[in-house]
């Protein structure tokens, strides 16, 4: 292929191909840019941002259309399809994950206009810090590429140190900014370093691929490459674990949420966690199976270049040129007139030890990190470093569903898109209830000035609905029936049952996680009732200062928003079951 044919490849796959499918993404752009272009020529005094956030937004989720994609019968089926040569794919899984983390900056934008920050003043900044972060987030749920992991973590990293700073004046919280981006740093480079390994070894960085060169390579691989090739994931895993604070990884996250207003932090608790769980599921995939691919209609020209060129072998290594060709035809799905078909047969057997190789790490990994999210919450006695633990705890809850999706993706494929659904539910749910607690913080913080637990004593007396509100939703958050955090907690823990099953009762560490996830769930009832307490059984402080708080207020509109889900969703949660079940059926099986 000439230089010319390859630049036709590539506007085809970009103009024709691509573009069709990254339309919520370039509303994102789009509205970044006019908002830089009105900070440019100073026009914020006269244009109230709000709108412009809110209209781009909801253009995005417009764009996104998940209710026409997902569901039992979808009006518009989604077939995976690998974009811009190889780098994202296009799939159910991207379309929900899309849906969850633009429908949260829609939401996002009214909470910020409802508690007054930003102000006229930053609002052209703070949006596009939010935005980009957004942008970057969503490139993070549909990343199939490793080089493309590392950008879009670096995008909606990098705005998000910013964020953390916003408020001037405050060294509170400069100091957590730089303490943020010093930890993220530090991770980046990690991660890159095990990019770099991976790549090395296997030849390429694409995450299908790379699922077929260990598939070959795995079982005759030397002891040396072996080691090199886990260490590299153990980098790339640092990465991940950065970007969902898991222990050991966690420190930035307390500081960083004592440091930043609510509002940054609703936004690092939930939109930043729902796309690193969606990445992790991506990442475990390309080490761990090999996903059914995308009915083509054209070459992938760059990926066949960075696969052979970039980080090719010496020809004499692979002398059978035409079966090596026709295993990479297998891979990427690109043999004419031929349907993907399920993982199945040797291939996906050759990577058993390295999904049981992950599962077991990540398996780890989230029973240390609920485990110690929830005793750390114990003893604080600040809303928001209570709930900077809370939310370290939940991505150890959501994190066992990935070793439950690994160990089954080998001998049943379905039940692991299962697992993989659970999480989706979770994420769904968790989105309502976290929000709706920071949102409350928020509120408070304007009429009280205060945000210790101690201050909240006695506040049932003034404000009694939102209080209602509040514990409503830190009893869901426990996972308590019949709210709705007791629907994403169940299906958590019963893919963990169910990976024990299939695995013939062997993967005994998915039990030892379950009984893990169950006691945590206990332990975290009494600190979150500890701030139910506060509120509605001690007295009110004599020494208070008088506030107002107006519960029919738009504000008040906004936390009965929120709330309804936690309370309302576990007696018709069967739209959000088909959407994560939609979400997840190409995952490891195709149509």
């Amino acid at each position: 292929m000439n230089l010319h044919e390859l630049v036709n490849e590539l506007i085809f796959d970009t103009k024709d191909k691509s573009l069709g499918m990254f339309m919520p993404e370039l509303c994102l752009c789009a509205t970044i840019v006019l908002l830089l272009l009105i900070r440019l020529f100073k026009a914020g005094q006269q244009v109230d941002l709000f709108w412009v956030v809110l209209a781009g937004t909801g253009a995005a989720v417009l764009c996104a259309s998940p209710w026409t994609h997902l569901g039992s019968a979808p009006a518009v089926p989604v077939v995976r399809t690998e974009i811009f040569t190889g780098m994202l794919v296009y799939d159910p899984f991207t379309v929900f994950m899309r849906a969850i983390l633009i429908g949260f900056a829609f939401l996002f934008a009214i909470f910020t206009k409802l508690s007054g920050i930003p102000d006229r003043e930053d609002g052209a900044d703070i949006y596009t810090l939010v935005l980009g972060s957004t942008l970057g987030m969503c490139l993070m749920a549909s990343a199939n590429h490793l080089l493309m992991v590392f950008m879009a973590v670096e995008m909606a990293s990098v705005p998000s140190y910013a964020l953390a700073g916003m408020l001037k004046g405050r060294r509170v919280g400069s100091e957590a900014a730089l303490k943020y981006s010093v930890y993220g740093a530090g991770a980046a480079g990690v991660m890159l370093y095990g990019i770099s390994l991976v790549a090395g070894l296997l030849n390429t960085v694409h995450m299908p691929t790379m699922a077929a060169q260990l598939a070959e390579r795995l079982p005759t691989m030397p002891s040396g490459e072996a080691m090199v090739l886990a260490v590299g994931g153990l980098m790339i895993m640092v990465g991940l674990a950065f970007k969902l604070s898991a222990v050991p990884f966690h420190f930035w996250c307390p500081d960083v949420f004592e440091g930043a207003c609510a509002e940054v932090n609703a936004f690092l608790s939930i939109a930043s966690k729902a796309a690193a769980l969606a990445l992790l599921v991506r990442v475990a995939i390309g080490f761990g199976a090999i996903p059914p691919e995308a009915r083509h209609t054209q070459q992938v020209a760059s990926a066949e270049i960075g696969s052979r060129g970039l980080f090719a072998v010496a020809d004499d290594e692979h002398p059978k040129e035409d079966t090596a060709k026709s295993n990479g035809d297998a891979a990427h799905g690109h043999s004419e007139g031929e349907a993907p078909h399920a993982v199945s047969g040797t291939p996906n057997e050759n990577l058993a030890g390295s999904r049981f190789f992950m599962a077991k790490l990540i398996a780890f990994l989230a029973a240390i990190t609920c485990t110690f999210g929830n005793l750390a919450a114990y003893g604080q006695t600040n809303i928001k470093r209570l709930l900077a633990y809370s939310t370290i705890a939940h991505a150890g809850y959501m994190m066992m569903a990935v070793p439950a999706m690994l160990v089954m993706a080998g001998d049943a494929p379905l039940r692991a898109q299962a697992a993989v659904s659970a999480l989706a539910i979770y994420i769904g749910i968790y989105l309502f209830m976290n929000l709706g607690v920071f949102a409350i913080v928020a509120f408070l913080r304007n009429a009280l000035r205060t945000e210790e637990i101690a201050d909240y004593a006695g506040l049932i007396r003034r404000c009694p609905f939102t209080v209602v509100c509040f514990v409503l939703i830190l009893f869901s958050l426990v996972g308590l029936p019949p709210l709705a955090g007791f629907i994403g907690k169940f299906a958590i823990f019963a893919s963990l049952a169910e990976g024990w099953t299939v695995s013939g009762y062997t993967a005994h560490f998915l039990i030892v996680l379950l009984v893990v996830g169950g006691m945590n769930t206990a332990i975290s009832l009494f600190y979150y009732l500890r701030i139910a307490r506060v509120m509605v059984i001690e007295d009110e402080p004599a020494d208070r200062q008088p506030f107002v708080y107006p519960e029919v207020s738009l504000q008040g509109a906004f936390v009965c928003l929120l709330t309804a889900p936690a309370v309302l969703l576990i007696f018709d949660w069967e739209t959000l079951s088909q959407w994560a079940q939609a979400a997840t059926q190409y995952l490891l099986v195709a149509a």
